[in-house]
């Protein structure tokens, strides 16, 4: 027994070299690691194949009683010899939304890279077959950031908010917290005595950052202190969400929050507090702002995706057609003082559920949702960049002037 036992000692090396030697050996790359412990990165798998490509596959996530689920935040950064060029490829891309398969490699053309984190380029990306995209890399350092997007994290809106807070013309409410306890806040710029109102929300999606670099440049306009800036403040009021889904951000998540709700769906009915508490909070604010004769004259919810437009509901109430008339007026003005160009949706378009619907059908404010192309700005020829975003809302402040009478 003790000899049979000293025999397959010995044969579980052979054994194992002889499995390892069938197995194929990636090439030299230049890869040491794909680091996703910092803030905002997004979880993913890598590997690197036999031919040198290093798969990248993105981690979904999913809404609640739903076969919906989405992956398309990317963050994360590379540690690799300088030097080295690398090719990374994307998959996981197939998501189903709103019920119906869809895949976000239709629409990811380009990224944003960056050496430190705080300087971003924008790079383009190549379609393959089988919704695969692939992204060719030099490092020019031992580390680079890649991003789908410039990212604003919660770290940046901390810093922002620090930065306003002593502002005479600022108010800072905390309405509620998420789903992990995260504080939710309704930045208030100027007089809420002001003859209009105005309500934006950005960062429902938490992959879709650009919402946020548009209510950065919209505050900091506002609070310039110049003769504009107070003759906007003398017409309007401004109140910001600016950042809905803190928890999916803080976790790199792409759409929903973590109880698996979609933050801009199903507001044809109350929130429930359970599962979207981030939304009944916003509720609960509206009510209280209309019971103090404040409601919001103009609501806007911010957006990425890979088109751009100006989304415009069609829901079934008496008085659409003035609201369409706002809307077109609203769109005019938008390519007048901005560099938006994308035009809005067709004529039997609905969002049943998204906020820019139902905040008109539901509460009779005038509400629509602005989607930011993520890869290209037509009206800049360029691929864009927090800095693009920021100009944006910064002439946001005199559209809504505009708007409004000016």
């Amino acid at each position: 027994m003790k000899a049979f036992v000293a025999l397959a000692a010995c044969m579980v090396p052979l054994i194992s070299a002889s499995a390892e030697s069938k197995q194929p050996t990636a090439p030299e790359t230049g890869l040491e690691f794909i680091d996703t412990s910092f803030e905002n990165a997004s979880p993913v798998f890598w590997e690197v194949g036999t031919n040198g490509v290093i798969h990248v596959s993105l981690m979904y996530d999913h809404q609640r009683s739903s076969m919906n689920r989405a992956a398309g935040h990317i963050h994360f950064q590379v540690q690799a010899k300088p030097g080295s060029k690398l090719t990374l490829e994307f998959h996981n891309l197939d998501n189903v939304w709103n019920g119906r398969p869809g895949s976000v490699a239709r629409e990811l053309k380009a990224v944003a890279i960056s050496s430190d984190g705080r300087t971003w380029q924008s790079l383009a990306t190549r379609s393959l077959p089988e919704n695969r995209i692939q992204l060719d890399l030099e490092m020019t350092g031992p580390r680079l950031f890649v991003a789908r997007l410039e990212p604003y994290r919660i770290s940046d809106l901390d810093r922002l908010l620090a930065e306003i807070r002593p502002n005479p013309l600022v108010n800072i409410e905390e309405i509620g917290r998420t789903v992990e306890g995260r504080a939710l806040e309704i930045v208030r710029v100027g007089d809420a005595a002001a003859p209009h109102r105005v309500f934006v929300r950005a960062r429902a999606h938490p992959w879709e950052s650009g919402g946020n670099w548009v209510v950065q440049g919209l505050i900091r306009r506002l609070l310039k202190g110049d003769a504009d800036a107070k003759k906007y403040l003398g017409r309007y009021c401004l109140y910001i969400l600016p950042m809905a889904n803190k928890d999916g951000v803080a976790r790199g998540r792409t759409r929903f929050n973590l109880a698996g709700w979609d933050l801009n769906r199903e507001w044809d009915k109350p929130a429930p507090k359970e599962f979207a508490p981030e939304n009944c909070a916003l509720e609960q604010w509206l009510e209280a702002a209309t019971g103090r004769g404040q409601r919001p004259d103009l609501a806007l919810e911010l957006h990425n995706d890979g088109f751009g437009k100006l989304h415009v509901s069609r829901p079934d109430v008496p008085d659409l057609e003035g609201y369409l008339a706002k809307m077109a007026r609203f769109e005019k003005l938008l390519r007048q003082h901005t560099w938006f160009t994308e035009g809005s949706t067709g004529s039997s378009f609905r969002n049943p559920g998204s906020l820019g619907d139902q905040w008109f059908e539901r509460f009779g404010i005038v509400a629509a949702v602005l989607e930011l192309n993520a890869n290209w700005i037509a009206g800049k020829e360029k691929m864009p960049l927090g800095a693009d975003w920021e100009e944006f809302g910064a002439a946001l402040a005199r559209v809504f002037d505009a708007y409004f009478g000016g």
